[in-house]
């Protein structure tokens, strides 16, 4: 793999948690693995007093999150990382200008040779996002007339399609829009990567990928933990907005996108934008029959009790904000016309797993009465990574008894094959200047296109709201999402495994 070009890459927030937790861990990584420039360095800046080495000491030598990855490096290695790492203090506000940022960068550009290229990366509350750009432009550290300039964001971005579209205008007052990259760490994962391999690298599988041959696609994403300690937050929140309406309207894009004419960046990511701004809104007709939403509720798992969701700490106790979110949806165009689309999130479930399930349409002429035989390609994004296909076989005997059989691959089989987190992935392609894997502004706004009518409709409680027991696989109601379809009659639920019995699932 290729390295990038000599570069600072300026973290604002850097006393925060993502920095401490999940930036400087990657960036370590790629360190280790050979993947940063030869002249490379980092500049965390915040509010907080800090000092090089007090920041240096907070995210590597004393950081909890780094601990098992330095533990068995050489000194003299781990001390070379950590001085690659500088900080500077922004003072009381970010409405300050920046100068002395400026200056900073000026100096450590001038004697580390960095090239004048530079990633600003926002680990900030997106509220900021356009004043952080703003006293940049005005330091004149967003001119590209002397060295690339980057911006990385990070979600939630923007709260309804109105706000994401403030945010966009926004940022484009002070950088063009092939400077901004939105980051989506679920784009990072390699078995979200892999959905275009299958799709596009394989002749067995792209003349099937269309109305003629797919009955319907579902996509799962559950997790099997409440809302622990960050009530306050997904009260405002909930399941759409946290994680429909970016990670899963990704894969949906990945997983409904046309062939783009290369695998360049803006190829891909135009096919993407295509299919989201094909989505089928829901209508005052189709509202209630291709929604459901729901709260966990107390229940006692492994013999553990389980407060329910109105019951967390921070949440309103008549919180009419969805824990679960389930939608049928078509996308009107060739490919996919009259194809539904079934796609579910929640909290509190039985086991965490997110996966894409591919049902093909049966044998037009079943050669074989009492066939029980479902054919289905489902790719595991997480955990046990992979790609799973389930197919008819003979059992052995006299006639033409047909069972369900598996033919699985697992990432776990790459032994030899070093698997980049996704924040390293992503780090590394902003390094590089590859934006395959970041949303584009008019990315954001088709999906929240789709989101935001039916987030209004939820707000105006103009739905029902469903409880299901924490640790079940959410309301019994969702079930009608399905009525009318031919070959479908639920979600499949799946167990931690991705190779499982056809009677298996997770209780």
């Amino acid at each position: 793999m290729k390295k990038g070009d000599n570069q600072l890459l300026v973290i604002f927030g850097a006393s925060g948690d993502l920095c401490v937790r999940k930036l400087i861990p990657a960036i370590f990584d790629l360190y280790k693995e050979g993947h940063l420039a030869e002249n490379f360095a980092v500049l965390g800046t915040s509010r907080s007093n800090l000092s090089d080495e007090q920041f240096r000491a907070k995210v590597v030598t004393e950081s909890q999150f780094l601990a098992d990855s330095i533990s068995g490096e050489d000194k003299n290695f781990i001390k070379t990382f950590a001085d690659k790492l500088f900080y500077e203090d922004l003072g009381d506000s970010y409405e300050e200008p920046f100068v002395g940022l400026s200056k900073r960068i000026q100096t450590l550009n001038s004697d580390l040779k960095l090239d004048n290229n530079i990633i600003f990366y926002l680990s900030t509350p997106p509220g900021i996002y356009e004043l952080i750009a703003k006293n940049l432009k005005e330091q004149g550290l967003t001119d590209e007339s002397n060295g690339w300039k980057r911006i990385i964001v990070e979600k939630p971005f923007g709260y309804s399609l109105e706000t994401a579209k403030n945010l966009n205008k926004g940022l484009q007052k002070y950088f063009n829009e092939s400077q901004i990259y939105r980051i989506d760490h679920y784009l990072g994962k390699e078995t979200v990567q892999n959905l275009l391999v299958t799709r596009f690298a394989n002749s067995i599988f792209e003349p099937l990928w269309n109305r003629n041959y797919i009955n319907h696609i579902e996509i799962t994403n559950a997790e099997s933990v409440g809302v622990d300690n960050r009530g306050g937050y997904y009260d405002k929140s909930g399941a759409l907005r946290d994680m429909f309406q970016n990670h899963l309207m990704q894969i949906v894009s990945l997983v409904a996108m046309e062939p783009p004419i290369d695998s360049q960046p803006e190829s891909i990511r135009n096919e993407k934008v295509k299919a989201l701004q094909s989505i089928r809104h829901l209508n005052e007709e189709t509202f209630y029959d291709n929604t459901t939403r729901g709260q966990y509720l107390a229940s006692t798992i492994n013999g553990k009790k389980v407060k329910g969701y109105r019951e967390e700490e921070g949440v309103d106790p008549n919180s009419m904000t969805e824990t679960y979110a389930a939608l049928k949806f078509y996308i009107d165009n060739w490919r996919w016309k009259d194809v539904p689309f079934y796609v579910r999130t929640a909290k509190c479930m039985p086991t965490k797993v997110t996966e894409v399930v591919i049902h093909f349409k049966p044998s037009h002429h079943r050669l074989f009465e009492g066939t029980n035989s479902d054919n289905r390609l489902i790719i595991r994004i997480q955990p046990d990574e992979g790609i799973l296909m389930k197919f008819g076989v003979k059992v052995p005997g006299q006639g033409f008894k047909v069972e369900t059989a598996n033919l699985d691959f697992h990432y776990t089989d790459l032994v030899d094959t070093y698997v980049m987190e996704a924040y390293e992935r992503l780090l590394l392609d902003a390094m590089q200047g590859d934006a395959t894997l970041y949303a584009r502004a008019d990315e954001v706004e088709a999906a929240w296109a789709f989101v935001d009518p039916i987030l209004k409709r939820w707000e105006n409680n103009d739905d029902k709201m469903h409880g299901y027991p924490a640790g079940t696989w959410g309301p019994k109601f969702s079930d009608q999402l399905f009525k009318g379809n031919v070959g479908g009659d639920g979600f499949r639920n799946p167990g931690p495994n991705l190779t499982d019995s056809e009677d298996y699932c997770e209780l």
